[in-house]
């Protein structure tokens, strides 16, 4: 059946309404479901599938239509080719079972690249946010969203943008960090970056799936209004209003009792009515199910169903549960009102107009497979953004870059690939339910890549002990290695996983900052033999290791830096790579139980005579050191005294006074000394990236709006105060930089989503 839906000449809202003006509800209905073929021979990739397996079949799912395929690369390993075929033949049943030859939108997992096998793993987001490099991740998610359209994908699943509030969460390696405006700016990024590519950006996960209680994952989330609009909620701000991201899916979590999945206020008052969304919000696997089985606040899965469409929810993932044939009898009886229904159905069809799914000429082979879903030009990518990750924490002694010597390479993270990734990659997130397979990717361990730089050294491994475990066997024969060798390099952290079959990833929560198993105790012993000792921690989440690089020569820290991360690593360590990566995160001190982050009013930081207890970190928030050293120094403004709605500019010079070239990165911070809240001690509001030959100076301006500085109030709206407040160029949040004071003057002003979100900032010409 054909009709003006079919036209691409119309706007695409206009052939989403004639489509739905000529379809049945039941057909309406179907829209808004989904169906996961093969979910059956999937392992355990989602929380509490197994609760799920009932699940009607593929061939009943997709009778009368179907909004979503579920994961069709995602869930079992096979090649491109393969998986295009499955693809288009799911498309080819889905359209072939509705009169209106319908296809469904193809979604699929994207967050450490295109999640399936043998296609390029990318670093973890953590470690995107060390490089402190938007136009990097840009550019590789516009890779990764050509691959993903190449084949027939319309939808991924990313970017995550709750802001780290709890290192012992194991979903912090998924996250940009702890910092909002890093996270946004990052996030937008990316969301700009996929759907240039034509493939719909999911931000994830709506909203406070980071503050929750004992960063238990899907516990209550421990947020009040204040942190949830000024932390929580900006860098989801920012995607809808400045990125006009496609798809937005919920959290698992509740806020002071409403989960969110059945939250009309967050679901459609603020994202849709405040911020003006315009697409898709589609439900966390399972989340409405779960309203009604693991948070109670509905009677059943229908009743369930009910709440979610009425919050906002209006595609039902990964299968269709209350959002098929319960959902229809409800409307049919007037318990749900068929404008509710069309609201959800409109969105949707528009979103397939706009996917040019409704085209006459579309169809479902279209799609020609890339050969190779790993090609050089990805990698390249991949090697820069993990080059660009690798934080060089430490080098007090002057030990590194190295030279040939003999080596010993200690620890269970130095020769274990999937150490290097994160927990969506597809070899940690698919492949352990598929044992004696290939990785599909070629990705050298840090051993390996050791002995590929060091040609001339003598390299001994010995593992020392496991990521997880007590066995403690190993440490004694490890601490004679160390002995022997003219330097040990101690490769400690995380192997990552799903729902407890990992030390990082979701599910893979934590109770205190300590390293996993006895790797604590691999590392006294090791650090107490060696000669020298270079640190290096490969992990998903910052470890309280300060105690540990108070001992090392040198420390390094690598966020999961993904295929390319162990050839990264090495350059570093032998100086043919000069690092530039900054923490996005902080690395605890001692206190391994302290999970606090840098972004705190003044009574959350040290306070002599009112707690025994130091949270301050070994190294704090934008913390990165160079083979070269940098000066930042001479911050000035053009004017002193700035009216509430006026702007400032501000420079400083940056000067390399090393004796080679490096990259420096300014981070703008704000301090607002008087304010009506408690505010940040130091909060980032801009940062750059500059490129300095040795001996060389120049200019860097930052462009701030005083919109900049606006917070939610006492009656909770946002507002930009008068008064004085302290600007600050630094080269990390525990950096005095170099500061200005600056008067804001006038009435305070309230301001909205349509302020100004950013900062520009520019490297003047020489």
């Amino acid at each position: 059946m054909t009709g003006r839906w079919n036209d691409p000449g119309l706007p695409a809202p206009v052939r989403a309404q004639a489509l739905l003006d000529a379809m049945t509800q039941a057909e309406k209905v179907r829209q808004l479901g989904s169906s996961w073929p093969g979910h059956d021979t999937a392992g355990d990739v989602a929380p509490m599938q197994e609760t799920f397996r009932d699940a009607e079949t593929f061939e009943k799912a997709i009778i009368g239509g179907l909004g979503h395929l579920t994961r069709v690369f995602g869930t079992a390993p096979i090649d491109p080719e393969t998986g295009r075929v499955r693809l288009a033949t799911a498309q080819a049943q889905v359209a072939a079972a509705n009169r209106f030859g319908i296809p469904a939108i193809a979604h699929e997992e994207c967050l450490t690249g295109f999640t399936t096998w043998r296609a390029t793993v990318y670093p973890t987001p953590l470690a995107w946010a060390a490089t402190w490099d938007p136009d990097l991740v840009r550019r590789m998610a516009a890779a990764i969203g050509l691959d993903m359209a190449a084949v027939g994908v319309h939808q991924g699943l990313a970017p995550v943008l709750d802001v780290a509030r709890d290192y012992r969460w194991g979903r912090v390696e998924e996250t940009l960090g702890e910092d909002p405006y890093l996270v946004s700016e990052l996030g937008l990024a990316y969301v700009r970056g996929l759907q240039s590519s034509g493939v719909i950006a999911t931000v994830k996960h709506f909203a406070g799936y980071s503050t929750s209680r004992a960063a238990r994952n899907h516990a209550p989330a421990a947020v009040g209004p204040r942190e949830l609009a000024d932390v929580i909620l900006v860098p989801f701000e920012k995607a809808v209003v400045a990125g006009r991201v496609g798809s937005v899916m919920n959290a698992y979590n509740d806020i002071d009792g409403i989960p969110c999945g059945s939250n009309e206020t967050l679901l459609t008052n603020l994202l849709r009515d405040s911020w003006g969304f315009e697409g898709t919000v589609v439900s966390d696997y399972w989340s409405i199910a779960f309203l009604a089985t693991m948070h109670h606040v509905a009677a059943d899965v229908p009743t369930a169903a009910q709440a979610a469409l009425r919050a906002g929810i209006d595609v039902e993932l990964p299968h269709t549960s209350g959002y098929g044939e319960p959902l229809l009898a409800m409307v049919r009886d007037g318990r749900i009102a068929s404008d509710l229904l069309d609201r959800a159905v409109l969105r949707v069809l528009t979103q397939k107009a706009e996917l040019g799914l409704l085209d006459p000429g579309w169809h479902p082979g279209q799609y020609t497979a890339p050969a190779n879903l790993d090609p050089p030009s990805n990698r390249d990518i991949a090697r820069r953004m993990a080059e660009e990750s690798i934080v060089l924490l430490d080098n007090g002694s002057g030990i590194l870059p190295l030279g040939p010597r003999s080596i010993a390479v200690i620890g269970p993270a130095a020769d274990e690939a999937r150490c290097l990734f994160g927990c969506y990659s597809f070899p940690n997130h698919v492949l352990p339910h598929h044992p004696g397979l290939s990785l599909g990717v070629e990705a050298p361990t840090v051993l390996d890549a050791i002995r590929r730089e060091f040609p001339g050294s003598t390299v001994r491994h010995e593992i020392g002990c496991q990521i997880t475990g007590d066995d403690r066997s190993g440490i004694e024969p490890a601490v004679a290695a160390a002995a022997a060798a003219d330097l040990t390099i101690l490769v400690v952290g995380d192997r990552s996983g799903m729902f407890g079959h990992g030390t990082s990833g979701e599910g893979c929560d934590v109770a205190t900052l300590e390293l996993p198993g006895v790797q604590d105790d691999l590392a006294k012993a090791v650090l107490a033999a060696a000669r020298r000792t270079v640190l290096l921690v490969v992990s998903g989440r910052p470890y309280a290791i300060g105690r540990h690089a108070r001992e090392a020569d040198a420390t390094l820290q690598a966020f999961f830096p993904g295929e390319e991360g162990a050839a990264a690593i090495a350059g570093v360590l032998s100086g043919r790579i000069n690092p530039s990566g900054h923490l996005p995160v902080q690395i605890p001190g001692d206190e391994a139980g302290q999970p606090g982050t840098y972004l705190a009013a003044p009574l959350a930081l040290k306070s002599d005579g009112v707690s025994n207890i130091d949270p301050t970190p070994a190294f704090p928030f934008g913390h990165g050191l160079s083979y070269s050293t940098f000066r930042i120094d001479g911050a000035h403004v053009a004017e002193a005294v700035v009216a509430v709605d006026g702007s400032i500019t501000m420079r400083a010079t940056v000067t390399n006074t090393g004796s080679r070239a490096g990259t420096c990165v300014p981070q703008l911070y704000l301090t607002d000394p008087v304010a009506s809240v408690t505010r940040p001690v130091r909060q980032l509001i801009g940062f750059t990236r500059v490129d300095l030959a040795a001996g060389e100076t120049r200019t860097v301006q930052f462009a701030i709006h005083a919109d900049m500085t606006s917070f939610t109030g006492r009656d909770l709206r946002r507002r930009v105060e008068p008064g004085q407040i302290i600007l600050t160029i630094a080269q990390s949040a525990g950096d005095p930089g170099s500061s200005v004071q600056v008067t804001l003057i006038g009435d305070a002003r309230v301001v909205d989503h349509t302020r100004t979100m950013s900062v520009d900032s520019t490297v003047l010409p020489d």
